[in-house]
């Protein structure tokens, strides 16, 4: 009897590290399918001339961004590496490795956020140089701060604020520090060619809305995998995280319409900058919590996308700073408002937790971004040159055009 019950035990245990691994494995498989949705919402956005620049540019930084990870990245956060015999990296069912692929997944959303701020003027290989040492160097470490507790961050903060920071899905570990990086790089770029003209503001119309919609429906699709597989295991699986990426989602694109006035730009990317808010808190906001973080978060994307767009020296092409930049930061410090038990959240968060570790992402994002790219433009160069620019990076950097007949 002994044995039958020892035997049936194992199998259950078997059972639940598989069931975890294939959990997380269509959570890495939903992710990596936003990947696709970064690059039809770019190349809906720039100009025909650099559609072939957008696709390649996710393709071949998601490619470089796995090595970076894998032999860097990974290890810098959580300490795991992957140097042995395979024999070794097959126990519980190869869940450590899985767990290493939905984890790169979130990493190398970092250079696809950056690619849409500096659309239509950058160099290829520079720009990947500088997204293999974010991925490798800079992501990581505050990955580890926040989601391994590395260097006594988190206890620090706990002992600080009274509860740890809390960012279930990453509103600052991925998307306010990948907007606050593009941002620095933005700006190192400068704006493209031909925007100023006689003081006044020069508009480039969005080269393809149906693509941009089919973008932003990809992206909004695979959220569900990047918020909800967060748990990282079955047991973790909460209904409370889907439906408040819900909410969060609804509310931005019905801010967005009404601030963006019916236009069709601001209303797709309306429920991505809901999504992006309510990563940090969609497992401890009540649904209407979620809701009105979306809500401000839609507000947010339109006033400040609009605001970039008169000024002259910031040219973010896809407004990643204000999309994911700030819709990030406001995420992570919304969780101390509306995760608090008063306004019907699950509690067990703070405030001045909130804050402390929502600031030091934004800072360590724009002090590494200003480094790695003012050292790069001073030593290889950012930006195309004017005739490439003018030509297009698909010619100039591919030497194809995305419709060669035309």
């Amino acid at each position: 009897m002994e044995t039958t019950l020892t035997g049936l035990a194992t199998r259950l245990d078997l059972l639940s590290t598989g069931m975890n691994t294939f959990f997380l494995l269509m959570g890495a498989i939903l992710v990596v399918f936003m990947h696709a949705g970064f690059a039809f919402l770019e190349v809906g956005t720039v100009r025909h001339k650099n559609q072939v620049n957008a696709l390649v540019k996710i393709l071949t930084d998601f490619g470089a961004s796995t090595v970076a990870y894998f032999v860097i990245g990974y290890q810098i956060a959580y300490g795991t590496h992957f140097f042995a015999g395979a024999e070794s990296l097959v126990g519980e069912n190869g869940y450590a490795l899985v767990k290493f692929f939905f984890l790169l997944t979130f990493a190398a959303a970092i250079p696809a956020i950056i690619s849409g701020g500096i659309a239509e003027r950058a160099r290829f290989w520079p720009m990947m140089l500088a997204n293999v040492l974010i991925v490798a160097l800079i992501y990581p470490g505050f990955e580890g701060l926040v989601w391994n507790g590395n260097a006594g961050f988190q206890t620090w903060i706990e002992t600080t604020a009274g509860a740890p920071f809390h960012d279930f899905a990453g509103s600052i570990v991925v998307h306010a520090m990948g907007g606050w990086l593009a941002l620095t790089a933005v700006l190192a770029l400068g704006p493209r060619k031909g925007r100023w003209k006689d003081g006044r503001i020069v508009s480039f119309a969005p080269s393809s809305i149906p693509f941009l919609a089919l973008g932003a429906w990809v992206l909004t699709v695979g959220w569900f995998g990047f918020n909800v597989m967060s748990a990282q295991a079955v047991e973790g699986i909460s209904g409370l995280v889907a439906v408040n990426s819900l909410m969060a989602m609804v509310g931005g694109t019905l801010a967005a319409l009404w601030m963006g006035r019916n236009d069709p730009g601001f209303i797709h990317n309306g429920p991505l900058a809901g999504l992006v808010a309510v990563c940090a808190g969609s497992d401890v906001f009540h649904p209407i919590g979620a809701l009105m973080v979306g809500l401000v978060a839609g507000v947010l994307f339109v006033a400040l996308f609009v605001w970039c767009q008169r000024q002259k020296a910031l040219d973010d092409v896809l407004g990643v700073w204000a999309l994911h930049g700030a819709c990030g930061l406001w995420g992570g410090i919304a969780v101390g408002l509306f995760g608090l038990t008063s306004l019907g959240g699950l509690g067990g968060v703070s405030l001045m937790a909130q804050l402390l570790g929502s600031l030091a992402g934004v800072t360590i994002a724009i002090v590494s971004g200003a480094l790695i790219y003012g050292l790069i433009r001073a030593t290889l160069g950012l930006r195309l040159s004017e005739e490439e620019e003018f030509n297009g990076a698909d010619l100039a950097i591919h030497r194809i055009r995305a419709n060669p007949e035309n």
